[in-house]
């Protein structure tokens, strides 16, 4: 039998994206950080996000026009204190970013000043989007990645699932906070128990739950599910948002078109090459994400199309290769030049506008336990997020919860020695088929009766299904050893159950949820809240 094996830090953090790696570079510069991620320290959303981060850097932009944009976007129900927070520190931590080197493209102007470029996405009132080419996601990640890889504070474990957290009420401890967790170590196919003062869940969103994602396979709703079965309340899963366009094609899994195309004046078409969206709302392409996905939707189902087209070939050829060179590239690979082609393209799920709930220092329900990033319901997205504002988010909320980490250090003992793992009452699977095919039912159903459009026949069909699935799922985890498909599945079907029961408790459509059989808004509507029994 394989030794217990046990880590001690003052801070867990478990993710490694923009959140994760932002909260444990600041916090790093007190005290002693460890960091886990589930796959490579890239492999997470942040690395292919390609759009950009919203700031007001403009003369003629304001930070209550950001405030106004991110309000109307959220279709009234965001926590306009949260959104002003937000907005009022998006510049200060932008300039965190460009200190540690991370280098946004700029303009050459006729004085000699490189102002930086700034563009515009659907929703916003003004070009506010500061960007790498079209791979922003990807120079935020590597730059951060190689400053923690470096710092002498903080210890990565890479390949690492987080199982579940451990909390003094679960061990009969007084009190009610978190103690560390559990971890399964891939490399050593071994459960391994860090102990820690404090733990931050930077796990992302929960996309894969869904058949068509544009998110890589890591997003599985982790840190969601651990802090739901630790106690912690969680709000607004029903809203789920479907980005309008991931390329459409049999060698593209999951490859994202950026709505930054449709700021630069890209049009979407019809098989039959005409226009749609001014047919659907006054801003035509620049509308927010969740009317352009349901526009899509609409117009696939009507016509019985595969897929509609984004065409930016109107522009400049050079143009479009230098503003868009990442998606240029992939695109030729697949023999589609962008430069003078239409581009098939789907919606996809795409991002998590709820989560587990924080205040503004991203501290949870549960003592010590924080949550920032995608993983988070902060009030900052309502309904629906505005384009450009997730990265924000983590930048924002990670420096927030390291404020409010450091100010408690020294007054938070380290928790004594936990209990190892206990494995003697299980075997190893034969039976990996099954999961296979639960993995498969489950993001299907999804798909059908959770996705963009939604009933409430199908969401209760949906709950049956999941509850099913649940069912056969605790069994298989309480008879056989962890694997990584095992935990990621026993998570989505958990945030699967919360997506549906949230979607069921809207009884009206808003933003991101549409319901046929209540398609009006609520006069009165707020976040939907669930807490744990």
């Amino acid at each position: 039998m394989k030794q217990a094996v046990e880590h001690q830090s003052d801070i867990l953090v478990i993710g490694s994206g923009a959140a994760g790696l932002t909260l444990a570079l600041h916090l790093a510069e007190k005290t002693k950080v460890i960091l886990i991620s589930k796959g490579p320290l890239s492999e997470g959303s942040t690395y292919y996000a390609q759009g950009g981060i919203a700031s007001v850097f403009d003369e003629g932009d304001t930070v209550e026009s950001h405030v106004a944009d991110t309000l109307v976007a959220g279709a009234g129900i965001c926590d306009e204190a949260v959104v002003t927070y937000t907005a009022a520190n998006a510049k200060s931590a932008m300039q965190w970013l460009i200190e540690c080197g991370v280098d946004f493209d700029k303009d050459e102007e006729g004085d000699g000043s490189q102002p930086y470029h700034l563009t515009r996405e659907g929703g916003h009132s003004h070009r506010r989007i500061l960007h790498a080419a079209d791979a922003t996601g990807k120079a935020v990640q590597t730059t951060l990645q190689d400053r923690a890889r470096n710092h002498p504070n903080i210890q990565v474990l890479e390949r690492y699932n987080a199982i579940d957290l451990i909390t003094s009420r679960k061990l009969g401890r007084p009190g009610n906070r978190v103690l560390g967790a559990y971890v399964w170590n891939r490399e050593q196919e071994q459960v391994e128990t860090v102990r820690a003062k404090f733990v931050a869940l930077a796990t992302g969103g929960c996309s894969k739950v869904y058949q068509y994602t544009s998110n890589p396979d890591v997003a599985s709703g982790d840190g969601i599910a651990m802090a739901w079965r630790a106690g912690c309340r969680v709000a607004n899963m029903e809203f789920n948002q479907f980005h309008p366009t991931c390329l459409y094609h049999a060698d593209a899994r999951n490859f994202l078109l950026t709505e930054a195309l449709r700021g630069e004046g890209a049009f979407l078409r019809r098989p039959d090459g005409s226009r749609f969206m001014p047919e659907f709302d006054e801003r035509a392409e620049l509308a927010p994400r969740d009317i352009v996905a349901r526009a899509i939707d609409f117009e696939m189902k009507r016509l019985g199309a595969d897929c509609v087209y984004l065409d930016i070939s109107h522009k400049p050829a050079e143009f479009v290769i230098k503003h868009f060179p990442t998606i240029y590239s992939r695109c030729l690979e697949l023999g589609i030049d962008i430069t003078k082609d239409p581009i098939p393209v789907v919606p996809a799920a795409h991002y998590t506008c709820g989560g587990v709930m924080t205040d503004l220092h991203g501290q949870t329900d549960l003592n010590g336990l924080y949550a920032i990033g995608e993983v988070a319901y902060t009030g900052l997205h309502g309904a629906n997020r505005l384009a450009s504002n997730s990265l924000l988010e983590c930048l924002v909320f990670a420096r927030a919860a390291s404020q409010d980490i450091e100010s408690q250090l020294g007054k938070i003992p380290m928790p004594g020695q936990l209990p190892a793992w206990d494995e003697s009452k299980v075997s190893d699977s034969d039976e990996e088929v099954v999961i296979a095919h639960n993995w498969h039912e489950l993001r299907l159903f999804m798909w059908d009766y959770v996705g963009i459009v939604r009933t409430d026949k199908r969401l209760e069909r949906a709950l049956r299904r999941c509850a099913m699935l649940q069912q056969e799922i605790e069994e298989y985890y309480s008879n056989f050893r962890v694997s990584n498909n095992l935990l990621e599945l026993r998570n989505l079907v958990q945030v699967a159950e919360l997506i549906i029961r949230c979607a069921m408790a809207r009884k009206e459509s808003r933003g991101l949820h549409c319901n046929i059989d209540h398609p009006a808004k609520l006069e009165h509507s707020g976040p939907t809240i669930l807490q744990p029994d």
